[in-house]
This record gives structure tokens, sequence and C-alpha cells, in this order.
């Protein structure tokens, strides 16, 4: 279980995870970000409790992916099998998503999404993760972005399981 609590003079979020089933509490006040955060649970299979509010949208999308990608760096066991793959289509998007939990952060994307590209770059960076996102298709903003949005969570499931060994030449990292 990862617990992040953020305050800031613009945002108040609580947020925890557990590796589970994909349940979801999420109430950030923004429907669009809420049903992300939703999906994004479900399709990586980790229960996510989120209250959230702040005083613009950017800051608050910004800094709920702060959360997300800190508690995943703090769930992150070293034996994980490191490394997700996913495409996801939906209706007229198509959407491919790489990770690498290997601790280097780094985003290459961009989604059509100036707010949830941020988002991407903000989780990128917390979680301690190379995440790349290629929009194949698309030209319905909502369905590219939540085919990104299922796309990581696929691969972050993948990439979390507990592989039992360190899959680094350089042996396990100690931060």
């Amino acid at each position: 279980m990862s617990v992040v609590e953020r305050q800031t003079a613009e945002t108040r979020i609580r947020l925890e995870i557990t590796n589970g089933d994909g349940r979801s509490t999420v109430a950030t006040g923004h429907r669009f970000l809420d049903h992300m955060m939703v999906t994004l649970a479900r399709y990586s299979r980790l229960d996510l409790s989120l209250q959230a509010s702040g005083d613009l949208k950017h800051h608050l999308i910004e800094d709920v992916g702060i959360a997300f990608g800190t508690a995943i760096a703090d769930q992150t066991p070293i034996t994980c099998a490191r490394y997700g793959h996913r495409t996801v289509p939906m209706d007229d998007a198509l959407v491919e998503v790489t990770i690498d939990l290997g601790g280097r952060p780094y985003y290459r994307g961009p989604v059509p999404s100036s707010l949830y590209d941020h988002w991407f770059r903000s989780f990128a960076d917390h979680a301690r993760a190379t995440l790349h996102v290629r929009v194949l298709r698309g030209a319905d903003r909502h369905h590219i972005v939540e085919a990104a949005f299922k796309a990581l969570g696929l691969a972050l499931h993948d990439a979390l399981i507990d592989s039992g060994t360190v899959f680094s030449t350089k042996g396990s990292v100690r931060w």
C-alpha cells in the first residue's frame, strides 16, 4: 500500500493505492479527471482512493499526476517485471504506451490535450519511469486521452508484476 498526501497553496490531495482488482473511489470535482483515474485504476488493477481539490484545473490535474507517480514509485517492487507495453483501440483512436519502471524519468508524447499531456509528464517524472505515449490514429481528443490511460493502466499492470528477480545488469539500485 502507498499513501501520498500533497498539500500546496493550490491543491489538496490524498491518494492511496494497493494491489487489488481495480476498485476505486475518486472525487476531484472534475468529471473527466475522475473518469480517467477510475479508468487507470481498473486497467492497472490497482485499488485507488483519491480525494483532491484545487484552485485551477491545470494545478489539480498536474498534482494528481505527481501524486499518482509518487505512489507508483513507492509501490514498485525491486523485483518487478519493470517493462510494460500495450496498444489500445478506442473507436477512432489507436494509442500505444510503453513504460519502464527502472528509475529513469523520461516522457515522450504528446497526447492532444495540453492538460493531460502534462499529467503524463508529471506522472513519469514522479514515478521515475520512462514513458512513451504514441498516438497512432484518432481525431476525437476524448477517445485518444482515454485510450492512453487504458494503455498506461494495462502496461503498468504488466510492469508491476513481481518477477522474483531484478531486471537490470546493474542489480538493484538503492535511492
